[in-house]
C-alpha cells in the first residue's frame, strides 16, 4: 500500500508531457482546428474587422480640398448631423421607406402564406409563382418598374386610364409626393418571397390540435389565428423582421437605381446620402459618419436577432434560473407588442362578429338554423378554395405582370415602343432588341465578367467555408463558440456599412478598379452565410462514422475530404448555387469599386446603358431578361438537391 502511495506522489511530482498544459488551454484539437478556421478568419479581420475600425477612426477626420490634407475633427462630423438637413431628411425618408415597407411586407406575406397553406389546387405552382421575385436581380427589379412606371412608354398609366383611376399619365418616379409609395411598391414586390417563405414554414409548425381544440371551444377564425396561431409563430415573425428591418432601412440598390434619390430628395434614403458624401464628393470622414450614424441601432437589432435564432424553448422550460434583466425587459416589450396587437385585431373581430350576426339573421328570416357555422362543412371547402384563390389573384397578377411586360417589351421593335403601338403585346414580335444588344453593347464582355467573378468568389467562399463549418461543429478550440457568435454577426452586418471603408482599404492596397477588389470583398457576405448554412447541416451527419475512421488512424483532413464531404455534398452544392447567385446578382460593391468599362459586371453594364434620360427600354428589357434566365435556371436546377440535402442526413455507417 505504501508503494502504491508513493508511485502515485511520484507520479504526480513528474512534470506533464510536453504539449498537454497547452491541450489544457487551447481545446484538444487546437491545432488541427485553428488551421481550419485561420483562411475565414483572416478575411473577416482584413476584410471585416479592420475596415470597421479604421472607418470609426477615419469618421472623426475631414479632408481640406486646398491644402489636400486630411486633419482630426474629433466627433465634429457627428455631431454636426444633428443640425444638418440633409441627413434629416434621409433619416426621415428612411424611416418611412422602412416602417411602410416592412408593414405592407407582413400583412401581404402573412395573408399569401394563410391561403398557400391551406388546401389549393396546384399549390405547388403557385408557391413556386410567388417566390420568383426573390431570384431576380435587383438590377432587372429596378430597370422593369421602372419601365411599367415610365409616364410616356410604361404600361401602369394606360391601365389605370383604361379603368377610371387615373385621367391623365402620372410621374411617378418624378413626382416628390409619389416617388417614396412608388419605390416602396416595389420593395414590396421584391420581398414578398421572403416573407412567405419564412412564415409559411412557420404556419406549417404550427399544433394543429391546438387549433381543432379552440375550435371545439367555440374560438372564430379570427381569435383562433390570433390566440393560437400568431403566439406559436412568435419567434419566427421576430425573426423575419428583424431581418427584413436590417435589409429594408439599410436599402441602397433598388432607391438608387429608380430615381438616385430623387427628386428633391424624395427618396433619398441614408445609404444613399453616405455614398454622395464618401465616394461622389470625396469627403470620407463626413460620409462614414452618416453610415455609422446607424451603427448603434444595428447592434442592438443584431444582438437581439442573435438572442432570438439561439432561443431555446426546452432549455427555457427546464432552467430554474431567474431571467435577468434584459429577460424582465423582452417580457414586458412582448407584453406591449400583444397589447398593441390586441388593439389591432378589434375592429376585425367586431367586423367578424357583426358579419357573423348579419348572417344570422338573414338565415333565421330563411328558416334556417341560426346556429349552424357561417359556411356548412359540406359547403366549407369549395366556397373557402374559391375565396382563397379570389384574394391569391390580385397578388398573381402583381407578381407576374413585371416578368411579362420584361418579355413583350424585349420582343418589340424601336418604333413601336416609341410610337406606343400595340402596349400590352409585340406586333408583330422582333429578335431586333437582343441582335442590338449582342452586337451593339458590351453585354457580353459584362456576362463573362460576372461569370469570372461570381464563380471565382464563390469557390473562395464555399472552400473556405467548409473548412470553418467543419472545425466549429466537430473541433474542439479556445474560441469556437465566440467564433460562431461572430459568424452571425458578421452574417447580419449590412453592406452600407462597409462599402465605404472597403473602399478606402482597397485604393490603399492598390487593387481598387480590379477583378481582385471584387473577388476579395464579395467573400465577406458569402462565406459567413455558407458556414452559417454548412454548420447546421454538418451536425445532421453521424459523428460514429468518423470515430470510426480516426480509430482506423485517419487524420481529420482525411476524414473532412473523404467522409464528410461525400455526404454533405447535397448541402454544399445548394450553398454553391446560392453563393453564385448572389455574387451574379451583386450591385452595391461592383457599382463602388469598379469604374472600367471593361471590368464592368452585369448589373453595372445594364446601369450604365441609361444615359441621363435615355432610356433604350427594348435592349435594357432585353439584357434584364438574359441577366435573369441563368439565375431562374439555377434555382430550378437547385430545388431537387435542396430537397436530397434533407434526406442525406439518414445514412448510416
Amino acid at each position: 500500500m505504501d508503494e502504491r502511495v508513493a508511485l502515485n506522489d511520484a507520479l504526480a511530482a513528474t512534470p506533464p508531457r510536453r504539449g498537454t498544459w497547452l491541450r489544457d488551454l487551447l481545446g484538444r484539437d487546437w491545432k488541427v482546428g485553428f488551421l481550419f478556421v485561420l483562411p475565414m478568419v483572416a478575411i473577416m479581420a482584413g476584410l471585416i474587422f479592420w475596415p470597421f475600425v479604421s472607418a470609426i477612426m477615419l469618421s472623426t477626420t475631414a479632408f481640406n480640398f486646398n491644402t489636400g490634407e486630411t486633419f482630426n475633427v474629433g466627433l465634429r462630423n457627428y455631431q454636426r448631423l444633428a443640425s444638418n438637413s440633409d441627413y434629416i431628411l434621409s433619416l426621415q425618408n428612411t424611416i418611412s421607406f422602412t416602417f411602410w415597407s416592412l408593414s405592407i411586407k407582413f400583412v401581404v406575406g402573412m395573408t399569401l402564406a394563410l391561403i398557400l397553406n391551406s388546401r389549393l389546387p396546384l399549390r405547388g405552382l403557385l408557391s413556386g409563382i410567388m417566390l420568383l421575385p426573390w431570384i431576380v436581380p435587383e438590377i432587372v427589379t429596378a430597370l422593369a418598374w421602372k419601365s411599367i412606371y415610365d409616364p410616356l412608354f410604361g404600361g401602369l398609366n394606360p391601365i389605370l386610364q383604361s379603368i377610371g383611376v387615373i385621367d391623365r399619365p402620372l410621374g411617378w418616379l418624378s413626382d416628390p409626393h409619389m416617388a417614396m409609395g412608388s419605390i416602396i411598391s416595389v420593395n414590396v414586390w421584391k420581398g414578398i418571397p421572403f416573407f412567405v417563405l419564412l412564415l409559411l414554414a412557420g404556419l406549417k409548425a404550427v399544433d394543429k390540435e391546438q387549433l381543432e381544440a379552440a375550435e371545439i371551444d367555440g374560438a372564430n377564425v379570427v381569435q383562433r389565428f390570433r390566440h393560437v396561431t400568431l403566439p406559436s409563430m412568435r419567434y419566427v415573425i421576430v425573426v423575419t423582421l428583424l431581418l427584413s428591418f436590417i435589409s429594408t432601412f439599410n436599402q441602397f440598390g433598388l432607391p438608387f437605381l429608380m430615381t438616385g434619390g430623387g427628386p428633391s430628395g424624395a427618396t433619398k434614403l441614408y445609404a444613399i446620402l453616405a455614398y454622395e458624401k464618401a465616394i461622389g464628393s470625396l469627403q470620407y470622414g463626413p460620409g462614414i459618419a452618416i453610415a455609422f450614424s446607424v451603427a448603434p441601432l444595428m447592434a442592438v437589432l443584431i444582438w437581439l436577432l442573435a438572442r432570438f435564432m439561439r432561443h431555446d424553448d426546452k432549455r427555457d422550460a427546464t432552467s430554474n434560473a431567474k431571467p435577468g434583466i434584459v429577460d424582465r425587459i423582452m417580457a414586458a416589450g412582448g407584453r406591449g407588442v400583444s397589447l398593441v396587437v390586441d388593439v389591432l385585431f378589434w375592429p376585425v373581430q367586431v367586423v367578424y362578429a357583426g358579419l357573423e350576426w348579419v348572417i344570422r339573421r338573414l338565415r333565421q328570416a330563411s328558416g334556417r338554423r341560426a346556429e349552424e357555422p357561417i359556411l356548412a362543412p359540406a359547403s366549407r371547402e369549395s366556397g373557402g378554395v374559391v375565396a382563397r384563390l379570389a384574394v391569391l389573384v390580385p397578388f398573381l397578377v402583381f407578381v407576374l405582370f413585371p416578368f411579362f411586360w420584361i418579355i413583350i417589351t424585349s420582343l418589340k421593335s424601336t418604333s413601336q415602343i416609341s410610337e406606343r403601338r400595340s402596349i400590352f403585346w409585340p406586333e408583330p414580335a422582333t429578335l431586333e432588341q437582343y441582335n442590338h444588344l449582342l452586337t451593339g453593347t458590351g453585354f457580353l464582355t459584362w456576362a463573362m465578367n460576372s461569370i469570372f467573378v461570381a464563380a471565382a468568389a464563390t469557390l473562395i467562399s464555399v472552400a473556405l467555408s467548409s473548412l470553418a463549418a467543419y472545425a466549429l461543429t466537430r473541433l474542439r478550440f479556445l474560441g469556437a463558440g465566440m467564433l460562431t457568435t461572430l459568424l452571425l454577426i458578421t452574417y447580419l452586418l449590412p453592406g452600407t456599412l462597409l462599402f465605404i471603408p472597403l473602399y478606402q482599404t482597397l485604393t490603399s492596397l492598390g487593387i481598387i478598379n480590379t477583378y481582385a477588389a471584387l473577388i476579395l470583398t464579395y467573400p465577406t457576405f458569402l462565406l459567413p452565410f455558407a458556414t452559417w448554412v454548412l454548420m447546421g447541416y454538418f451536425r445532421s451527419i453521424p459523428v460514429e462514422l468518423e470515430e470510426a475512421a480516426m480509430i482506423d488512424g485517419a487524420s481529420r483532413f482525411y476524414i473532412f475530404l473523404r467522409i464528410t464531404i461525400p455526404l454533405a455534398a447535397p448541402a454544399i452544392l445548394s450553398v454553391t448555387l446560392f453563393a453564385f447567385t448572389n455574387a451574379w446578382n451583386e450591385f452595391l460593391f461592383a457599382f463602388v469599386f469598379i469604374t472600367s468599362e471593361s471590368l464592368r459586371t452585369l448589373p453595372i453594364g445594364l446601369q450604365s446603358m441609361v444615359v441621363g434620360d435615355i432610356l433604350p427600354w427594348g435592349r435594357l428589357m432585353a439584357a434584364s431578361l438574359l441577366t435573369a434566365v441563368p439565375v431562374a435556371v439555377l434555382y430550378v436546377y437547385a430545388q431537387r438537391f435542396l430537397v436530397e440535402g434533407l434526406t442525406v442526413g439518414g445514412v448510416k455507417g
